[in-house]
């Protein structure tokens, strides 16, 4: 991304939401504020028939086919069933605006893609035959499915991309959206990231990997980053969607802003397919430069929503990767993980904690971090624990890292709502 100066401010002027949580970017909000867990006991009957070593998982609050039509939820992944109700959301709240298509850009991103539908498809493949496999399989496996589809629906004709960056694709996926604005080829941006692949097979594989929370009799405690007790992170799914403008469309057709994307920064490890650099290099330039792109500096920080999933190894890393990027300012920054309260979005993480992180600034409370009861002694943040805390004057960080050693961070700064 380019220098703070001589550019166009993007904004942001809708958001939409479907999580663990809630239906909608309300309900998510309040239940972030409450501290309340969206981990449950996984009631699918493949749990037994797998004898699978994981039970629980932050399902949806709010099962798509409550909230689509019946067709929609046939011709689209579950993924894209996720990105259409927060897309929707999104759109009518920035106003529904009357755009031109030429000026109109998707980027919605998902770290798994049509994952179930795939699996599916070869259920049906090994039980009926090639007849079997449904004709939609393809458009619904396809990892841009879910970008496709809000695409369609808005008639968006300046590009329609899907990054895919694992665990960091949702908050990449606003980085190049705001980029599209920046360098003039959209107006208005629909950004943000889905996922849903809470099945048998990628549990499993995650498990496989020791990276999973196995802590099936206390769901909602589960999900713990920067407590002693962490033993994984817990799989969620849903998706967040947040509309971007150039602020001068925005003001011109009076549209609510809610936020200025500052900056981002984004950077690789070149370390491991899955684990973190161990003192957080890549991740701490990743900050360095969302500061630089954004013009600010630490001491502008008033608070970080950590990507902090609740692994031990990873939890440390990002801890480390915070310090050696702001020194002793690091220690000083109010932090928190929502991931506690949602399990990990995967793919659609970054875009939900961008909503929480600009509503946190909007509403001047920052969520807590749940199920810290015995703080890590090598973390030395000052870690929001278990209550909400008042959020000061200043910008937010976010940030989002992922398998394969991406980074990304956005700074995103907000009013306080009138």
């Amino acid at each position: 991304m380019s220098g703070a100066d001589q550019r166009t401010t993007v904004v942001v002027t809708g958001l939409g939401a479907t999580t663990p949580l809630g239906g909608d970017v309300a309900s998510t909000w309040s239940a972030l504020l409450e501290g309340r867990s969206g981990v449950r006991t996984l009631p699918y009957p493949w749990v037994e028939e797998h004898q699978l070593p994981v039970r629980i998982a932050a399902t949806i609050a709010v099962e798509p086919a409550e909230v689509l039509s019946k067709p929609e939820t046939k011709r689209w992944d579950r993924s894209a069933q996720f990105a259409l109700v927060a897309a929707r959301e999104a759109w009518k709240d920035a106003g529904a605006p009357e755009v031109d298509g030429d000026r109109i850009g998707v980027a919605v991103a998902s770290g798994i893609g049509g994952v179930t539908t795939l699996l599916d498809a070869y259920d049906r493949l090994k039980a009926r035959g090639p007849r079997g496999v449904l004709p939609l399989t393809v458009p619904m496996l396809m990892g841009n499915s879910p970008a496709a589809a809000i695409g369609l629906e808005v008639e968006a004709r300046a590009g329609v991309h899907t990054p895919v960056s694992a665990c960091a694709s949702g908050a990449e996926a606003i980085a190049y959206g705001t980029e599209m604005i920046r360098s003039g080829r959209a107006d208005v941006v629909i950004a943000g990231g889905t996922e849903a692949c809470i099945h048998v097979l990628p549990l499993a594989a995650f498990n496989s990997m020791q990276a999973l929370s196995t802590r099936n009799d206390e769901p909602a405690r589960a999900s713990r980053p920067y407590d002693k007790g962490r033993d994984g992170f817990v799989m969620g799914e849903g998706a967040g969607v947040v509309v971007l403008e150039s602020e001068a469309h925005a003001r011109a057709r009076g549209a609510t802003v809610y936020a200025e994307v500052l900056g981002a920064g984004m950077t690789s490890d070149a370390h491991h397919i899955a684990a973190p650099e161990p003192d957080g290099k890549g991740a701490s330039r990743a900050m360095l430069a969302a500061l630089q792109d954004a013009g600010v500096t630490p001491s502008d920080i008033a608070h970080v929503n950590a990507h902090a999933t609740s692994t031990p190894v990873g939890d440390i890393a990002e801890a480390l990767a915070i310090r050696a990027a702001f020194g002793d300012r690091g220690r000083e920054i109010p932090v928190t993980s929502t991931k506690s309260m949602t399990g990990h979005l995967l793919g659609a993480a970054g875009a939900v904690e961008s909503i929480a992180c600009i509503l946190a600034m909007r509403h001047g409370t920052i969520p807590p971090t749940i199920n810290v009861d015995d703080p890590d002694d090598h973390i030395g943040l000052d870690v929001v624990a278990n209550e909400p805390r008042p959020i000061g004057e200043g910008v937010s960080l976010n940030n989002s890292f992922g398998f394969g050693g991406h980074n990304v961070a956005l700074v995103l700064r907000a009013d306080r709502a009138s």
